[in-house]
Formats: C-alpha cells, sequence, structure tokens
C-alpha cells in the first residue's frame, strides 16, 4: 500500500499539536503567603484572591498544647476559612509562636509527650476550624532570641522530632511549614535541614528584622542582596540554604510590609551604616503620610542592596523598608529561582486597594 505525502503531514501536525498542548508544562506560580494579626472585620477588605495562603498570628502553647486565647480569634480564623468561598484554592493555616511568645518552647518540645500532645492538639484544632496546616514560628531553636527565652542546643533535634510528630499525626493532606531566621547563626544552627525539609512543605524565610531591635549600627533591614557593608540579605540566606541542600521549591522569601525607623548619632553616608538606635515600626501604608519632603525625609535607592530607605539630616533618622520597587524585585527573584512562593509579614501593614501585594500580583501577571 502507498502511503500518500498528506498523512505525513498530519502525523507532522499531530505531534506538534500534542508537544506544545497535551505534554506543555504550566507556568511557574509560586505561592503568595501572607501572615495576618488584625481583626475579623477586615479581613473581607483586603483582595484574598491575589493570596495563596492566609496565616492567622499566633496561636501559643498552654501546657503542652496548642491554644487559641480568645473567642475574637477563634472568630477570625473562622472567618479566615470562609474566605475560601471568594479563593476557592486559598490554604488558611494556624501558625503558633511569635517573636515574644515561644517561651515554654525549648521545655515543651524536648519532651516526647510534650510534642505528642501538642501534635494531637494541632489536629483537633485544624479539624474544628477546617483550616489547611499548621506553621511552626519558633524563634528561635537552638539560638538566643526573645530576651529569658530558653533555649539549649538540643532544640535542634528537638525541632526535627517536633515535626516528624506533626506530620505523623496530621498525615500528609495537612501543610506544615516553619519560619526561619534569616541571619547566618540561625541558618546555621537553628534546624537539621536535611532531616526537617522532607517532612514540611515549605519554610518561610524571615528575610527581614535583618537590622532588627538591638542593633547598634545602621543598615537595611530587608535587602535582596548583600552589600560591602552588609552581609545579611534574603540572597544570601538563601543561597546559604541551598548549600545545605534546602529544595529552592521549598523557600519562601520573605518580604516585609512595614518599615524600621532608626535615630543615628552622626550624620553621614545618608544614613546608611552608622551608629544608630531603634526607635519604632510603621505600616507601608502609611510611609508617604510620615515621610514626606516637606517634614524632611530624601528617598534614596541602593541599587547594590536593590533596596530602598529614607533619611532625614536633621534628625539623623533612617526608615528601611521595602517598597513597590523592590518587592518586584524580590517576586522577580522568586520566579527566576523557582523558589515556594513570596512569603510576607503581614497583610494588616497594606492598604485595602493597591499597596504591595498588588504590587507582587502584578510581577506574578506579567512573567
Amino acid at each position: 500500500m502507498q502511503i500518500k505525502p498528506h498523512f505525513f503531514n498530519f502525523l507532522a501536525f499531530a505531534a506538534i499539536f500534542l508537544s506544545t498542548h497535551l505534554f506543555a508544562q504550566k507556568p511557574f506560580k509560586p505561592n503568595v503567603i501572607a501572615y495576618y494579626t488584625g481583626n475579623g472585620t477586615v479581613i473581607d477588605s483586603f483582595p484574598i484572591e491575589k493570596i495563596s495562603h492566609l496565616i492567622y498570628s499566633f496561636g501559643h502553647l498552654k501546657g503542652d498544647s496548642l491554644h487559641i486565647s480568645s473567642a475574637k480569634d477563634s472568630a477570625l480564623i473562622t472567618r479566615m476559612v470562609s474566605l475560601k468561598k471568594r479563593n476557592p484554592n486559598l490554604k488558611v493555616m494556624i501558625a503558633m509562636g511569635g517573636w515574644s511568645a515561644c517561651a515554654d518552647c525549648s521545655e515543651v518540645f524536648s519532651r516526647a509527650e510534650g510534642r505528642k500532645t501538642f501534635a494531637q492538639t494541632t489536629k483537633s484544632l485544624l479539624d474544628y476550624f477546617k483550616a489547611d496546616g499548621i506553621d511552626i514560628d519558633w524563634e528561635y531553636p537552638a539560638v538566643e532570641g526573645y530576651p529569658g527565652h530558653q533555649y539549649m542546643q538540643a532544640d535542634k533535634q528537638n525541632f526535627t522530632l517536633l515535626i516528624k510528630a506533626l506530620r505523623d499525626e496530621l498525615g500528609k493532606k495537612a501543610e506544615i511549614s516553619f519560619a526561619a531566621g534569616g541571619s547566618k547563626n540561625c541558618l546555621d544552627s537553628c534546624f537539621e535541614w536535611k532531616k526537617v525539609m522532607p517532612l514540611v512543605d515549605r519554610v518561610n524565610l524571615m528575610s527581614y528584622d535583618l537590622v532588627g531591635g538591638y542593633a547598634k549600627t545602621s543598615g537595611h533591614h530587608t535587602p535582596l542582596y548583600s552589600t560591602p557593608q552588609q552581609q545579611s540579605s534574603a540572597d544570601y540566606a538563601i543561597r546559604e540554604m541551598l548549600k545545605y541542600g534546602v529544595p529552592p521549591g521549598k523557600i519562601a522569601l520573605g518580604a516585609a510590609f512595614y518599615g524600621r525607623i532608626f535615630e543615628n548619632t552622626t550624620d553621614a553616608n545618608h544614613g546608611l551604616y552608622q551608629p544608630t538606635k531603634f526607635l519604632d515600626g510603621v505600616s507601608s501604608r502609611d510611609y508617604k503620610t510620615f515621610f514626606s519632603k516637606e517634614s524632611g525625609y530624601q528617598y534614596y535607592w541602593d541599587d547594590i542592596a536593590k533596596a530602598p530607605y529614607y533619611y532625614n539630616a536633621a534628625t539623623k533618622r533612617l526608615v528601611t523598608f521595602d517598597d513597590e520597587k523592590s518587592i518586584v524585585l524580590k517576586t522577580k527573584y522568586v520566579i527566576d529561582r523557582k523558589l515556594n512562593g513570596i512569603m510576607f509579614w503581614e497583610l494588616n501593614d497594606d492598604p485595602y486597594i493597591g499597596g504591595l501585594l498588588q504590587a507582587i500580583h502584578e510581577a506574578l501577571t506579567h512573567q
């Protein structure tokens, strides 16, 4: 039988169709992960459709159990879960801990019975609220965190055992994540990376507060890249995590929806890398109100760190923060390196319309 040429043309067309349509990879879509500490009366006002994960902050330890402290907080979690009607793909998680609220973590999680009870009560709460997972925000295992909080070297191993207890109790379907400090000290000493990462969905890298409340020298608190004067940055932390074997697809880069205000003792270098003391934090929605030229603040852009800052020469005050420009660059960094997503603290600092979440959304939409 003679096979006619047009048959070969058909086969070629079919092969091209199958390769470009049926087997085409979906565009990479990073997660957008929002922590939230606000109240339930305004959560509806935020553009929840632009978020993949909404994390209630915070539940705490009560004895060995995960505890939600008030009826108001319970109502908030219920409200957050109800937002799935607007965004069916939304994951709602409960975070445990926080900067000043993990005083008993080291002791409780050092005991097998403590870890077991915590895991069991976590499952009960997730089932009750119909929430999707737990985020552990222990600041920090094995290194000094909040002043006076207990820590010990064994926390590093006990953290892994805690996550294993949670995974065993919650099963494969529930999401488990944890927050990690972006300092070299925490990256090197807090976690057994190769043991813990297979058990979790992601690590939320706190690549902010890198110049914090106890800093003696001013600098960028949430830079994307290191500078000759400041090693700590998102990029530095991520490269260190990759060296430890953390999969890029399980790293969420952290962005700050707030600024930090420092008061320097000298007026040099537009305020950067000078003797200083921390004064206060400020929500991103208030930047334009507080930091105008009329009030003495000048905007600067550090093209090495890819970070903005304000400086007031008269008052010697430096403000370090993320803005739309730096947020877009961080989002593109996540896309280019195929990270798990971009995480931010916190949604309550953003305006209802526009703002930094909108900048993330637009950067993802136009990738």
